[in-house]
């Protein structure tokens, strides 16, 4: 499960790698640590077309009576039509979530976080994603919101991956034709792409401490 990524190239990059107009990118800084519950950039289909960036919650909300909500930020890619809490996002609201590296510990006391990129350069890509509206507390006793929140497909792990999280890894898309396909493409041509990213294209570009975040 990947609860922590980075995107550390800025807005202009971004909005030219993904091929999004200036005038749909919100504006954001890069971001060296993004963990569940905070706001990062996706691109999404906009309602009239097109591509936009736009800042969602890291997070599907999972209500729980009595106590904070819980923030799902991970769905099994193979299993997401058969799941009513994500099959209407995956049918209707797919996004790409740029990410230039991600982290996963192992061991304890303490972990050791392994953070996964393309290369050494932290060559940005995007996660699979889907996003959905939603309202209400987060919390009890605190006033309602209204948030779009986003979370991650997952595949089974690589030989890169595997090593240090044996169960599941986020399914990785790079290129052009792999973005237009999860954004726009059919149901079919979508799960196509939950697959483990090749091992040969990525590699372990830093570890060390939770607390270095800046590495990634």
């Amino acid at each position: 499960m990947c609860n922590l990524y980075s995107i550390t190239r800025n807005r202009d990059a971004i909005i030219q790698l993904f091929k999004v107009p200036r005038n749909r990118a919100a504006a954001f800084e890069p971001l060296p640590a993004v963990f569940p519950g905070n706001a990062a950039p996706v691109i999404r289909q906009a309602a009239n077309g097109g591509r936009e960036l736009a800042i969602l919650s890291w997070g599907f909300v999972l209500p729980q009576a009595g106590k904070a909500a819980k923030r799902v930020t991970n769905a099994r890619g193979d299993r997401t039509l058969a799941s009513r809490f994500w099959q209407p996002s995956f049918e209707a609201r797919r996004c790409l979530v740029p990410v230039t590296a991600f982290a996963e510990p192992k061991g304890q006391r303490p972990a050791v976080w392994h953070w996964f990129g393309l290369d050494d350069e932290r060559t940005p890509f995007a996660f699979a994603g889907i996003w959905r509206p939603w309202s209400g507390r987060l919390k009890p006793g605190i006033e309602p919101v209204a948030l779009d929140v986003f979370a991650i497909l997952t595949t089974d792990p690589n030989a890169v991956v595997a090593p240090i999280h044996p169960t599941r890894m986020p399914e990785m898309l790079f290129g052009a034709e792999a973005y237009d396909t999860w954004l726009t493409g059919s149901l079919e041509q979508a799960l196509a792409l939950a697959r483990p990213y090749s091992a040969d294209g990525m590699r372990v570009v830093a570890k060390g401490d939770k607390q270095d975040i800046g590495v990634g």
